[in-house]
């Protein structure tokens, strides 16, 4: 199926309507319920991938300035609809399970070494934080906010662990570069403290 531009479609006559664009994409992106890469996007309603980013630019920007209980993120050039933070406290009664559970101390260090470190091995994780992180590394693994990620090439072939979508997602992160620099993260951390 040949692809229209914007251009192509004033040529035409056809008048460019954002709105039904919009539209079209909100409910695809409902019904899907997972993240769904800008060429699949653009293919579905059959526009440019140019067109279709700045259509979703747009969408993102709507939901972050109106009062809504949603909003559109990107991680990683895909697009989903998610809950806001505030409202996921009420989703999760609604759903009676709190996945949302806050993360142990052990577990939060062991995010923070793996997010800045990736990929990383338990080992020198262990090292880093100068005691055993089995359990957090499991905690981490269930929540789904790490994974396995490979095997280190040495003897033994350790497991190497990196972060997830899920990881970008409940911290509101769209990829690992919007990460706060190790310094900064270290200096608001000592000041909560």
């Amino acid at each position: 199926m040949k692809k229209i531009s914007v251009e192509q479609l004033e040529i035409k006559g056809i008048s460019n309507n954002d709105n039904n664009y919009e539209s079209i994409i909100e409910a695809v992106l409902f019904a899907s319920g997972e993240p769904l890469k800008l060429k699949h996007i653009s293919s579905i309603i059959e526009c440019n991938e140019k067109y279709a980013k700045r259509v979703l630019d747009d969408m993102i920007m709507k939901y972050n300035d109106e009062k809504r209980g949603i909003k559109l993120i990107c991680m990683n050039g895909s697009y989903q609809l998610v809950t806001k933070p505030e409202n996921s406290s009420y989703v999760s009664k609604l759903l009676k399970t709190n996945s949302r559970q806050s993360l142990s101390q052990a577990a939060m260090e062991t995010l923070a070494i793996i997010a800045y470190k990736q990929p990383i091995t338990r080992i020198d994780v262990d090292e880093i934080r100068g005691v055993k992180s089995d359990r957090a590394i499991f905690t981490l693994q269930e929540k789904g906010l790490i994974k396995e990620s490979g095997r280190l090439d040495v003897p033994g072939r350790p497991i190497l662990y990196s972060t997830t979508d899920e990881f970008l997602k409940s911290f509101s992160i769209g990829n690992l570069e919007e990460l706060p620099s190790l310094d900064e993260f270290l200096k608001e951390n000592e000041e909560i403290n």
